[in-house]
């Protein structure tokens, strides 16, 4: 084996281990707390159960063929919503396509799965990132371990392990740093932009400050560096990174005009103001075994902490070295305090939910500065001194802060010693047994850049002397205390953040019998594109109908568009996360409206904790519907107003309810309803239960408005008196609208639907990314598709030029003027035209970059073989002069 086959060879072993060690720390940490897949309690909190594993669900039936809709349109959620911005939100990490290797019901395991290799990913990525900086002599195995404390760190493992998409920023950094070297160096012309591609496309919001981050660390890299000493040379190297960073953010540009855009349709959400958090909490954070969703999770293990903590006190290290980057480190935590710098690396926007999502590049720099520390030297007495005094500091500011639990303390005390201890055994192994590259000083180069023969743990070969033995053997016992001391800080931190998200976040169970159960009565029932079937209200995610199937309402996004939540609403629809997450509406008018012709109804979900025990057994209701495109009449288009009641009436073009004067008093709310009629609450804002008379079934409303805001609610049919009483129990009572309660005449609505089916669309057909209807002769007026008009919709009357929909209350419609027989729209995403403009520009000059070169460098050696061919002349006129 060469030596370059073998240094090789080495530092793939050395990305598998720190890989390795990734893996068994955080699947320790959750068979510790008994979390899935290792036990009874769910790990799917917020947006892990509400969005991505719904989402991963979507895909794996995307890539089946399984799924109603394509890349383009999402046909199940939202009654039909652009899919290509959740895909580059959600799910464009190439690990994401890892999905379709597992069972359509083990979604669960497959989305952990994958999260674990992202982290394992991580550590590797960092490992290569380490020793490209520096290749650490006879330490390189070292960066093993910091590769892992990286991927182990408290962000990834308390807030990123439940928001896989920010993983792939975990990855990036490293990468985007390697790519930052390469540019320092001139190599890998084409492969910098195209790892610059993949990580903006995986994750454009992590990606963004990874790649703020990779500046940062370049800058100080050429400030260091003594090999580019000119100006000149740093700008050059400058604007190499920079054309290498706006190259790869062409390429991906199909992805990210796609995502930005349907960002700016989305319905507003939450809108935060940053609160900086105490110090004495941020401090403690970086300490194992604690716990909180809005402070900054900086725990790396006490080991990585401390040698960071050496670098400053090396004195092995070159003095600028040790100021620049235990500066850099100081300036990255400022700034995650600091309001202005906050904003810099949100994108200029506070997010809902945890302020520091940053912190991954914190702990990356300062793995660096461990790494750049052991790289010149096992750190002496007076740098472990100064380390350890580090982390003592810290520990001591974090001593008043809540978070600290009775594990912090003992785990910092142990880490410590462990790596201090593994630090003294490490430098006694190099004292007394020096490596043949101190014993043979004409072969440090080699040693030096790991081509030369290093050091195993301890396992010798043949002829090995006792003096290379006993090396062995110590430097394995540091490496032990080193992996022994991370994997047991982070697996305790691990499953102690598992235990701290079910008890304040909100949780849903994984896939088991009750989503199977809704899942096949879905399937039994669907009949689309002939009608719609709703999976029902009581719902177990808020992204039912891409987990369990069906063409729903419900529909929960960073994408979910303006026009579908203010039209839902106005129909009666509930919703939480502040609108982003919008819910089914159990409601027949609205059925009809949206050609829902099959419903499933559950009992309520048991895992939530607000839910009663209900003895339903799963149901399928069935009703006659309308196509999904129907005709309305010529006439001026109606307008929303503020009942919903009013508002379904305008959409179906009929009078349907009638609408009582209604009494309050106490609890009790009454009114009068035709004999026989259908009795519909609308309490937005109440929290609590209704019930129709002292018999009627308990009905939930979940409202507290702007966050959560209940639907419209079926109570049961009025009796033959027509007096209803409707009993509340719960907060908000008194905060009920005018026109509360509704009666459905149930026959007036028939009626309504026979003229709808009637003069509607004669066919339909449905397409990945559209909706061709064959319309009845002599069709005036207007041509309403059952589908909210995001933007993206196009639409053309048989043959003629395509032109963008019109709106009709919200949803798609396309004028009619009697002699159109047939009506075509396509949805294309906003976006994509001129992100696939810019990726293909993009990708003809990463063409140019990469091929160029080669010719141009071939050009002179053939001018110059030109030039000095010899011609028979000269042959003669050299014979004749000898």
């Amino acid at each position: 084996m060469s030596i370059t086959e073998a240094a090789r060879g080495r530092a793939a072993a050395l990305s598998a281990l720190s890989a390795l060690i990734t893996v068994v720390s955080v699947c320790a940490g959750d068979a510790i707390a008994r979390s899935f897949p290792f036990g009874p309690r769910t790990r799917a909190v917020n947006d892990l159960g509400n969005q991505f594993v719904p989402y991963h669900a979507r895909l794996w039936d995307v890539l089946h063929g399984r799924a109603d809709g394509g890349a383009l349109v999402n046909w199940q959620s939202g009654y039909g919503t652009s899919f290509l911005p959740d895909i580059g939100t959600y799910v464009s990490s190439p690990f994401a396509l890892l999905v379709a290797l597992f069972p359509r019901d083990a979604i669960d395991l497959a989305v952990y799965v994958i999260t674990v290799l992202k982290m394992a990913a991580a550590a590797a990525a960092m490992t290569v990132l380490l020793r490209a900086l520096r290749e650490g002599g006879s330490r390189w195995w070292a960066a093993g371990l910091l590769g892992s404390a990286y991927a182990l760190c408290g962000w990834a493992v308390t807030e990123a392990v439940y928001n896989p998409m920010w993983m792939d920023g975990l990855v990036a950094f490293p990468l985007l740093c390697l790519v930052g070297e390469w540019a320092r160096t001139g190599r890998h012309r084409v492969l910098g932009p195209v790892i610059v591609a993949v990580a903006w496309a995986a994750n454009f919001y992590t990606a963004y400050m990874a790649t703020l981050g990779a500046g940062l660390v370049l800058l100080l890299r050429l400030l260091t560096d003594d090999a580019s000493p000119s100006v000149r040379a740093r700008l050059g190297v400058l604007l190499r990174a920079a054309g290498t960073t706006l190259l790869g953010i062409g390429l991906a540009a199909p992805v990210l005009a796609v995502v930005f855009l349907g960002s700016t349709h989305a319905y507003p959400g939450w809108r935060r103001e940053f609160a900086p958090a105490g110090w004495a909490d941020v401090l403690a954070r970086a300490l194992p075994a604690t716990y909180s969703f809005f402070t900054p999770a900086v725990f790396l293990g006490t080991g990585g902490l401390l040698l960071a903590g050496t670098l400053l006190f090396n004195r092995a290290a070159p003095r600028r070295e040790r100021r620049a980057w235990t500066l850099l480190v100081v300036a990255v935590a400022v700034s995650m305090q600091w309001g202005p710098t906050h904003l810099v690396w949100h994108v200029f926007a506070t997010p809902n939910g945890s302020p520091y999502r940053q912190t991954f590049v914190l702990a990356g720099v300062l793995v660096i500065a461990a790494w750049i520390s052991l790289s010149y030297g096992w750190p002496g007495r007076r740098a472990l001194l100064g380390g350890t005094g580090v982390v003592a500091l810290l520990a001591v500011g974090a001593a008043t802060s809540s978070r600290i639990t009775s594990w912090t303390y003992p785990l910092v005390v142990a880490g410590v010693a462990a790596t201090v201890g593994a630090v003294l055994l490490a430098r006694r192994a190099e004292g007394r047994f020096p490596s043949r590259a101190r014993r043979n000083p004409a072969r440090p180069a080699f040693e030096e850049r790991g081509l030369g023969r290093s050091p195993s743990f301890g396992k010798g070969r043949v002829g090995e002397s006792p003096a290379g033995l006993a090396r062995g053997v110590l430097v394995l016992s540091a490496a032990l205390l080193l992996i022994g001391a991370q994997v047991a800080q982070a697996a305790v931190t691990t499953a102690y953040a598992d235990r701290q998200r079910l008890a304040k976040l909100d949780d849903y169970a994984p896939w088991g019998d009750r989503q199977q159960a809704q899942a096949d009565a879905v399937a039994e029932a669907d009949g689309w594109p002939a009608y719609r079937t709703e999976p029902g209200r009581e719902q177990t995610t808020a992204n039912d109908p891409l987990t369990v199937g069906g063409q729903g309402a419900a529909y929960y996004s960073s994408h979910t568009p303006d026009v579908l939540t203010r039209t839902l609403a106005a129909l009666g629809a509930g919703w939480t996360s502040n609108g982003r997450a919008v819910q089914s509406l159990d409601n027949p008018v609205t059925d009809a409206l949206f050609s829902v012709g099959a419903r499933v109804r559950m009992p309520r979900d048991p895992h939530h904790s607000w839910s009663r025990p209900d003895a339903r057994k799963v149901t399928v209701t069935r009703a006659a519907v309308p196509q999904l495109v129907t005709v309305r009449p010529p006439g001026p288009e109606p307008r929303f107003g503020a009942s919903p009641f009013h508002n379904q009436e305008k959409l179906l073009g009929a009078r349907v309810y009638s609408l009582p004067r209604t009494a309050l008093r106490g609890a009790t709310l009454t009114a009068a309803c035709p004999a026989g009629s259908g009795v519909f609450l609308w309490a937005p804002g109440f929290s609590g239960t209704a019930r129709l008379g002292r018999g009627g079934t308990p009905t939930e409303l979940r409202g507290s408005v702007p966050a959560r805001r209940a639907a419209m609610q079926p109570l049961g049919a009025a009796g033959d008196d027509g007096r209803v009483v409707i009993r509340l129990k719960g907060a908000g009572a008194g905060k009920l609208p005018r026109e509360s309660v509704g009666c459905l005449d149930l026959d007036r609505l028939a009626d309504a639907v026979d003229g709808l089916r009637s003069g509607g669309a004669t066919s339909v057909r449905v397409t990945d990314n559209g909706v061709r209807a064959a319309l009845p002769p002599g069709a005036r007026g207007t041509a309403v598709f059952a589908m909210p008009r995001i933007t993206g919709w196009s639409c053309r009357t048989d043959g003629a030029k395509a032109r963008p929909a019109d709106s009709y209350l919200g949803l798609v419609a396309v004028p009619l003027d009697g002699r159109t027989s047939a009506v075509t729209c396509d949805f294309t995403p906003p976006g994509l035209r001129i992100g696939g403009l810019a990726g293909g520009l993009s990708l003809l000059v990463l063409i140019a970059v990469g091929v160029l070169p080669r010719v141009l460098s071939r050009l002179p050696s053939r001018r110059r073989r030109s030039h000095t061919k010899t011609s028979p002349e000269d042959h003669r006129l050299v014979a004749r002069t000898a």
